[in-house]
């Protein structure tokens, strides 16, 4: 039903405000961004459709950084071109950034961080809220056969197993293929089609962040360790600490655990990209011009892979093994947003105060119909009040 709404064009300015908004109010992480983004562009824009967002959200979770970002950044691209590319990225990016600038400027000065447990603790049931109902919308479209249900339990079963998500992204996309590919193999037809120029560009990408390793102390080496981590990082903010906790920790020695962890927290908490993260220890490092350097090196990776990436897509589509591959892959990419919502879930609704804000957050976006950037202001200042 989605799909046949009248697909409406975006200006710069346009994508520049929306992005900027999302940017200022995304709390919750990536399923929370990209449940907002499918409402914002999806539902409430007409800006695409189900399928070419859920594309966009498979490619995301293939190639290495931040995937809700790198979303971001593939919107901008689709309906704008490179310029859109750029814009919707910076404008994702910006506003959480500079939100975090601020706050490591208050941790180096006075020592701690902000107290916002209130806030948060209502906000979280919100998110979850916002999350379910996206995956019900995104689900009608990238679950439409019995064979992409299936995939996407077993991949939901996979991801709770501990496996690694780019190994359940793979399975669900092979599983997805094998019959067309069995078929076309006994008919002698054609299977996927070649592709090498992304593979390349990865591996350049990659070979001249590892360069990084034999510069000096500095603004130079402080970009170059982020621009590697940007640009192998799969998964979560608990991948994301782990190499940050073997660069900045252990083999550099520029943070002490507990500035990581702090730096880590302060990414969970504040809107917008957690890879901010590194905006925070980029300030630490090296003050107002880190905090810059930082930021650029570890989103740059993602900016490359998407301009490199986002072309590929239609001509996966146009080939029939390609294309179910890629039907597998969202099906796995909502699995693991359902595996998300439900450990936000347990983590978030855990008292009587939790389950009336995710409940009223639940009726009011499917029964109502409320704009979720006006459910997360409600919802913190319920905590602000509460708390």
């Amino acid at each position: 039903m989605a799909d046949s709404t009248e697909i409406r064009e975006a200006s710069l300015g346009e994508i520049a405000l929306v992005f900027l908004k999302l940017g200022t109010i995304a709390f919750g992480g990536p399923a929370a961004h990209l449940a907002m983004m499918e409402e914002e562009f999806v539902r409430r824009r007409h800006w695409i459709t189900h399928t070419e967002f859920l594309d966009r959200l498979a490619t995301a979770n293939l190639i290495p950084g931040p995937s809700s970002t790198e979303v971001a950044i593939f919107l901008g691209l689709l309906k704008r071109g490179w310029r859109g590319l750029i814009v919707a990225g910076f404008c994702f990016i910006i506003p959480a950034a500079a939100i975090v600038s601020v706050i490591a400027w208050a941790y180096v000065r006075f020592g701690s961080l902000p107290r916002v447990e209130g806030v948060l603790s209502a906000i979280k049931p919100a998110v979850v809220a916002i999350v379910i109902q996206a995956l019900g919308n995104l689900g009608r479209t990238g679950l439409r056969t019995a064979l992409l249900a299936v995939i996407a339990v077993l991949a939901a079963g996979l991801s709770l197993l501990g496996v690694s998500p780019v190994l359940v992204l793979v399975f669900a996309g092979l599983v997805s293929a094998a019959p067309l590919a069995m078929k076309n193999r006994l008919l002698g037809g054609v299977g996927f089609p070649k592709i090498i120029g992304l593979k390349k560009v990865v591996a350049g990408a990659m070979a001249v962040a590892a360069v990084g390793a034999a510069f000096p102390l500095g603004l130079t080496r402080l970009f170059l360790s982020f621009l590697k981590i940007g640009a192998v990082v799969f998964g979560s903010g608990y991948v994301l600490l782990a190499f940050l906790q073997t660069e900045f920790v252990q083999r550099l020695h520029w943070l002490t655990e507990k500035q990581l962890i702090d730096a880590v927290a302060v990414g969970q908490f504040t809107p917008g990209p957690v890879f901010t993260t590194a905006t925070f220890i980029g300030y630490i490092v090296a003050g107002w011009a880190g905090a810059v350097v930082a930021t650029v090196g570890v989103f740059l990776p993602g900016f490359v892979l998407v301009a490199v990436s986002g072309p590929l897509i239609p001509r996966l589509r146009k080939s029939a093994s390609a294309s179910a591959a890629l039907d597998g892959v969202v099906a796995g990419s909502l699995a693991l947003m359902a595996v998300v919502a439900w450990q936000l879930g347990k983590a978030s609704v855990v008292d009587r105060t939790t389950l009336a804000v995710f409940a009223g957050s639940l009726i009011a976006l499917l029964r109502f119909r409320v704009n979720s950037a006006w459910l997360i202001v409600a919802a913190a200042v319920v905590g602000w009040f509460i708390r």
